[in-house]
């Protein structure tokens, strides 16, 4: 019999299609492949982009110089911004309409210097220089008033977004709230109000009672299918300790946090036959760096099903897959065996 679920943080609606229930192996989608040919991203190619704005160079000796080589994490402006970095809101009218300048910062953070990599595949130690640098681009960008909320996300593979096959994620700082953020914060918000607990902590404490939506954790973090799922294998990585702002994350958190997403992200490579996916982190608004009712995540969709024209117009999700299926195949997915076969 399908179900339908309520996400109880924002209040959206989902069907759990049992009768079209999917095991990984019906999926048909895009895998990841590398195609070559000029990157500008790669070292050696520093001067077509635009000049960085942080990069990470362990060895000075030939490679400390500002846009040139020896890094191992490199962030640069977008060539092609969504938004301009220069100028003012100008909060204008238009009749009825509302309309705003595209003020805001785009940038690029450059995973690592190898092109044939994805992250995925890198060591813990090159996946946490990553999340230390959209750290301190969050941090860096915060000082800029005219910013409320500071996204990052990844798009990996063409079917989720990238239109360049070298790793890399993007950072975007926006002037308003993005409306999905909003219902997020006022979702928690309400659920505060109502119980003085912060619902993604309550979240975690029941799945932690009853793990059937659970797929691994380690000191710091969980890593779960969510209970109402828009699409098959949709997973969230949320800190056991309440936090609302990813930036105020210890060196220790970070570690942790980087060994979770290794995990998860090797678990789908094999498991899932390299999907493109998309990464986002759901953090604090800029003005909001701590919250008693928010709680900072990361969320995961691997690129498995197609939104169609029922999502569109009715903005329910059908799922073919429950999250329990898709959290047991994850975390009964040995990593080691994982490793074995990507070597």
């Amino acid at each position: 019999m399908p179900e339908l679920r309520k996400d109880p943080v924002v209040g959206r609606w989902v069907i759990i299609s049992t009768n079209r229930a999917k095991r990984p192996s019906d999926f048909l989608h895009s895998k990841v492949e590398l195609k070559g040919g000029f990157c500008p991203f790669c070292p050696g190619n520093e001067t077509k982009t635009p000049s960085e704005v942080l990069a990470y160079r362990p060895n000075s000796g030939g490679g400390g110089q500002k846009n040139g080589s020896g890094w191992t994490v490199r962030v640069v402006p977008n060539k092609f911004p969504a938004l301009g970095i220069e100028g003012t809101l100008n909060r204008q009218a238009e009749g009825m309409f509302d309309k705003m300048n595209g003020l805001g910062a785009h940038e690029i953070i450059i995973e690592t210097p190898d092109h044939d990599a994805h992250l995925a595949l890198l060591p813990v130690e090159n996946i946490e220089s990553v999340l230390w640098a959209w750290r301190d681009r969050i941090v860096d960008l915060k000082q800029d008033r005219r910013f409320k909320y500071i996204m990052i996300f990844k798009n990996h593979g063409e079917a989720a977004g990238a239109t360049l096959e070298h790793p890399h994620s993007q950072l975007i700082a926006l002037p308003i709230v993005p409306k999905h953020v909003s219902e997020e914060l006022e979702g928690a918000r309400r659920y505060f109000i109502m119980k003085e607990r912060c619902i993604f902590c309550d979240i975690l404490r029941q799945e932690m009672e009853n793990p059937i939506r659970f797929i691994s954790e380690n000191d710091d973090f969980l890593v779960l299918a969510p209970f109402a799922p828009r699409f098959p294998f949709e997973t969230c990585i949320i800190p056991k300790r309440h936090e609302s702002a990813f930036e105020n994350l210890s060196s220790h958190q970070m570690i942790n946090l980087a060994s979770a997403l290794k995990q998860l992200l090797l678990k789908c490579e094999i498991g899932l036959d390299s999907p493109a996916y998309n990464l986002v982190l759901h953090t604090s608004p800029v003005e909001e760096s701590f919250r008693e009712y928010y709680h900072w995540h990361i969320e995961f969709i691997p690129k498995l099903t197609n939104t169609a024209g029922f999502e569109w117009g009715s903005g329910f999700y059908i799922n073919p897959t429950p999250p329990e299926e898709s959290a047991k195949f994850l975390r009964e997915f040995e990593v080691s065996r994982t490793i074995q076969r990507i070597k």
